[in-house]
């Protein structure tokens, strides 16, 4: 017996490998080759092509497409409709199939709804893309990005609230890990865990 859930409108072809506890609800499509860790979600109308790997306790809300050439790391959160592509120029009548440009998205990002991540691009670990954002290059790990295109308009905690960083150096004001920012980019000082009342997995 399976030892994930699987709805009855849905498909898993044969060929996909799904983690125990992975949840996969109405009218999904889940296809060879895919990759499905342990313990994700997968809300309505979701496609997940070949070829695409998925790690631990991603939640992939409804109406989402995972494209050949996507890579979730553990603890993504993809929001309602957002979108992924795997080709810059396409056209119905030329193939470009080996033209895939892969994007990873790393471990604990969250990805609002209606967003766009261009194919191509990496979102550094625990960044944060707002509802509606079309992301064109690389994202560094922390960064709240918001617009069309996306531009970094400040820095998230792990715990996904909004940091405030004061000559280089911030503290969650939620959670208490602390940050330095140096060079555009934001490095983790100290964590601490989450109160219990805050986690899931």
């Amino acid at each position: 017996m399976a030892e994930y859930f699987v709805h009855e409108s849905s498909y898993v072809d044969e060929g996909a490998t799904v983690g125990r506890g992975t949840k996969i609800w109405h009218f999904c499509h889940v296809m060879p080759g895919a990759v499905i860790g342990e313990r994700c979600n997968l809300g309505q109308n979701v496609v997940v092509m070949p070829g695409t790997r998925i790690g631990n306790n991603v939640k992939i809300q409804n109406n989402v497409s995972i494209y050949e050439g996507v890579t979730l790391e553990d603890d993504v959160f993809c929001g309602p409709s957002c979108v992924f592509t795997n080709v810059l120029n396409p056209r119905s009548h030329v193939s470009r199939k080996h033209e895939y440009r892969p994007t990873r998205v790393r471990r604990g990002s969250s990805i609002g709804a209606n967003a766009t991540i261009l194919c191509g691009v990496t979102l550094g670990e625990y960044a944060f893309i707002g509802a509606g954002a079309v992301v064109t290059s690389d994202v560094p790990a922390y960064g709240l990005m918001v617009g069309v295109p996306a531009r970094r308009v400040g820095w998230m905690c792990q715990c996904g609230e909004r940091l405030s960083v004061t000559a280089g150096q911030g503290t969650c004001a939620v959670c208490g890990t602390s940050y330095e920012e140096s060079n555009g980019v934001l490095r983790q000082l100290a964590q601490r865990p989450l109160p219990e009342s805050r986690r899931t997995g």
